[in-house]
């Protein structure tokens, strides 16, 4: 390993090993084989004759400004690159003129944007004439959705490219590429370099700084071999990937839901811990947990809505870690009860309804009577108490309103105890069809 002297060296001598090691050229980049594999999108981007706007659109850690500077040197063009986070519309108005000289020397110019997410919309406007003029190629970086998070105007000047995790074997294969070309003297074992891609979770930046900070404890130390017990030695715990309140965020939510809805436990417990190690706020899981046991189980197992609630009041009484074992075990339950959502749907088309047509009058007999002059008026007049009819029910009875044709809404199915009460409802149906008759 290259030693430096306290005060030699240059630039490159103190830059994180993922800045020393970041590629050259396409065939060094690691993973991205959907992009990057041959015949792939972004492989024909860099081979075409000129290169086009651009968005990176991913977690971190994935190679992102990477793309962007490679594509600076294939096309041989000049490269400005402006963090959103510290950048405004006087940055991008500099980084314009700088294009604009560069432009008279006969350069075009790759204006390298990270976390556009992060520009306002006049910011991302700002950009669009010198885009649309061809001053500059605009390429961003988002770990957002660009369909939320960037203005239409911008996104249809560019082309959205969607980078995934690093897998496991590529982050493997970036280890070994790092111990033979800058740590020939160490070694480190098979497990130990599981447990790194484990930790790193799909971020390479992730991964090489953690294994910078070990490999540089381990020569520090005189330690020739790194094993696992090295490791967790010199590395704390760290957190699952997760941005709360970004789109990875509703996926693992949306994961979660549809996991309970499809009758999977284990899924859903999978799901429920992801969301956990990520730091979502238990009591967040507990509200979707109660919500998941309205929308989709219902009156099919009204204990679902029993265990849900329960399990939400043990975790305010207990805290974690204690009371998330009581929203797992509700999770449990609710993916194995019987699933329903008739009141789901009968909710939402009655509520559409009432939204869509006029107010109409109470009928006469469903009035309430509570003076003699409202009495007179024939206020609750001819009402028919049902708990005073056969099967406590006022067969052929109307309760909508006279100009409103009776609606079926509320179908249930013939799981759990919907099936009950669809039985008890085509009975009550029939006595209604016998009264009309």
């Amino acid at each position: 390993m290259k030693q430096n002297s306290l005060f030699g060296g240059n630039d490159q001598d103190f830059a994180p090993l993922a800045d020393r090691i970041r590629p050259s050229k396409i065939s060094d980049v690691v993973g991205q084989s959907h992009l990057l594999g041959e015949n792939k999108p972004l492989t024909m981007a860099f081979s075409a004759q000129k290169p086009h706007s651009m968005i990176f659109w991913g977690p971190p850690g994935v190679g992102k400004t990477t793309l962007a500077r490679l594509l600076a040197e294939v096309y041989d063009c000049a490269y400005i690159a402006l963090s959103a986070v510290f950048s405004g519309v006087k940055e991008i108005r500099e980084a314009i003129e700088e294009a604009k000289n560069y432009q008279l020397q006969g350069r075009q110019t790759i204006l390298f944007i990270d976390e556009i997410h992060r520009f306002n919309k006049s910011q991302q406007d700002a950009l669009l004439p010198y885009i649309e003029s061809g001053l500059v190629v605009f390429v961003g970086a988002t770990t957002e959705n660009p369909s939320f998070e960037i203005n239409r105007a911008l996104l249809s000047r560019a082309t959205v490219y969607q980078l995934k995790p690093i897998d496991s074997a590529d982050l493997a294969v970036l280890v070994q590429k790092v111990m033979v070309e800058h740590y020939a003297d160490v070694a480190i074992e098979s497990d130990a370099v599981n447990h790194l891609v484990e930790y790193a979770d799909g971020d390479a930046r992730r991964l090489l700084n953690r294994l910078e900070q070990v490999l540089n404890i381990a020569v520090a130390q005189n330690i020739t071999n790194v094993t696992t017990e090295f490791l967790t030695e010199v590395l704390t715990e760290q957190p699952k990937a997760m941005d709360k309140g970004g789109d990875q965020f509703y996926d693992l939510i949306s994961a979660l839901h549809k996991s309970v809805r499809g009758s999977d436990p284990d899924a859903a417990l999978y799901w429920f811990f992801r969301m956990l190690e990520g730091g979502v706020d238990p009591r967040y899981l507990a509200r979707r947990i109660v919500r998941i046991a309205w929308e989709d189980i219902a009156l099919a197992d009204p204990r679902a809505m029993q265990i849900a609630n329960d399990a939400a009041t043990t975790y305010e009484r207990l805290g974690s870690p204690e009371g998330e074992l009581a929203l797992g075990t509700a999770l449990v339950y609710l993916a194995c009860a019987a699933k329903s959502n008739a009141a789901y749907n009968a909710f939402n088309m009655a509520r559409s309804y009432v939204k869509q047509n006029r107010s109409y009058e109470v009928p006469l007999h469903l009035r309430n009577a509570p003076t003699k002059l409202m009495a007179d008026m024939d206020y609750g007049k001819e009402y028919r108490y049902a708990h005073n009819e056969p099967y406590a029910y006022a067969a052929g009875e109307k309760y909508f309103p006279d100009e409103v044709q009776e609606q079926t809404w509320y179908e249930p199915t013939d799981r759990g105890l919907e099936r009950k009460i669809q039985e008890k409802l085509a009975f009550l149906a029939e006595l209604d069809k016998g009264a009309r008759k």
